[in-house]
């Protein structure tokens, strides 16, 4: 049971923030609350000791602090930041929390120029709404798309991923 929650909780709020920051432009406060709330349980079930679980939390406190001042100044939007906090909860200081970093930073680039690219040669046409409010000047860049992809490459070289790998739980 608890390889399937390893393997399947992360992953698929990741997955779910991706697809809704995409279609919706919003990270729904549920797909953080469980993040956090599903860490804890997991970190106690699989004999995380406590010290680590406290160093697990300073670092996804102070992705929040982070966040919130990006927020605060409009550099990105509340659910991308509650989304980095949740996220640096579970990878804590760790190499996979440098490797989300970097990956979120270099994806979400990516993905900033790829839309700025698009919005000045497309105009907002189509008959799906998602696609319009995307390609519209205006509208910001669902970044949780970069974040969503880069937690599930960092999630996959985690210790979590080890443990569920080896049955060890």
């Amino acid at each position: 049971m608890l390889t399937a929650a390893l393997l399947i909780i992360f992953p698929f709020a990741m997955a779910f923030a991706a697809a809704s920051d995409l279609v919706t432009m919003t990270i729904a406060n549920r797909v953080p609350i469980v993040l956090a709330v599903s860490f804890l349980a997991l970190a106690f079930a699989t004999g995380m000791p406590p010290a680590v679980i406290g160093l697990h939390f300073v670092v996804g406190l102070a992705a929040l602090l982070v966040t919130f001042g990006c927020f605060a100044a409009g550099w990105m939007g509340g659910g991308d930041a509650k989304l980095v906090a949740a996220t640096a909860l579970w990878l804590g200081p760790t190499e996979a929390m440098t490797q989300y970093l970097l990956l979120g930073a270099l994806l979400g680039g990516a993905l900033t120029l790829g839309l700025l690219s698009l919005r000045s040669v497309l105009q907002p046409v189509t008959t799906i709404d998602f696609v319009d409010r995307l390609l519209e000047e205006k509208t910001g860049i669902p970044y949780g798309i970069a974040l969503g992809f880069a937690g599930l490459a960092a999630y996959s070289q985690s210790a979590w991923i080890d443990l569920a790998v080896a049955g060890a739980i």
